[in-house]
């Protein structure tokens, strides 16, 4: 019986050409990135970053005091005040003895009250005085400070109504003070003083000028300006009699 041979495979150019063309097409069409490696991606970053602008800290705002409605003993303010002025005893009150604070005396004086640490209060029994005596911390006070709460000071000792105007600067004596009459509201012949002198404040309301006066004089105060010196002209120079306008001397004839 006659053996059936097996024909040997034949090639398939056709069909291996379609494989290559569709592999060809498939990358003609895919979009191939290069790959960065680490050391390339942070060396393109580094080339392109700009540094941040560092921002400034912002001021740290100043704290406001707040007023002080206790009142604590003050031996060194208690040392400055004088037992007697002009003849008359002064009384000085232990703050124990009356409910008075330096905050409730601090809001005649506007923001300045704020800074009133302590408070000590002074009278005399005749003639009729009284003095309020202030210690300020955390800043410094001068007289001139004063002259925008000058009207609410009048009203808070007795005076009737805001009246800036009545109020006017005085030097009393070697101190500079604000002063002010009286009005139809207080007694007769009476007086208010007040000034200050960097971390004092005083509040002075009197109707004998002599007590007034040695009052303030025995208490810290601000020295009054130093007016500054006219300049003197020199005098013009005198031209000499013996010459003439062509500064030849002239001769005389017999």
């Amino acid at each position: 019986m006659p053996t059936r041979r097996l024909a040997p495979p034949r090639s398939r150019p056709a069909e291996l050409g379609a494989v290559a063309l569709v592999a060809l097409l498939l990358m003609a069409c895919t979009t191939a990135e290069p790959v960065r490696t680490p050391a390339q991606s942070g060396g393109a970053q580094s080339a392109t970053a700009r540094p941040s602008p560092t921002a400034s800290p912002s001021p740290t705002p100043t704290p406001i005091p707040t007023p002080r409605y206790t009142n604590e003993p003050d031996p060194a303010l208690d040392a400055l005040l004088p037992r007697s002025a002009g003849g008359a005893t002064i009384v000085v009150v232990p703050p124990d003895q009356y409910g008075l604070t330096p905050g409730d005396v601090g809001e005649a004086f506007g923001e300045l009250g704020l800074y009133f640490h302590s408070l000590l209060i002074g009278y005399v029994a005749q003639p009729r005085t009284t003095l309020y005596a202030v210690r300020v911390e955390g800043r410094k006070i001068v007289t001139r400070d004063l002259r925008p709460h000058l009207a609410e000071i009048g009203r808070y000792v007795g005076i009737a109504g805001l009246h800036p105007e009545a109020w006017h600067s005085a030097v009393l004596p070697g101190h500079l003070v604000w002063v002010r009459p009286e009005d139809n509201a207080t007694v007769a012949g009476t007086m208010i003083y007040t000034w200050a002198a960097d971390e004092y404040v005083f509040l002075l309301i009197g109707v004998d000028d002599g007590v007034n006066r040695a009052i303030v004089a025995a208490l810290p105060g601000e020295p009054p300006p130093t007016p500054s010196p006219v300049p003197s002209r020199s005098p013009s120079p005198t031209p000499s009699p013996s010459s003439g306008p062509s500064g030849l001397a002239r001769s005389t004839r017999c």
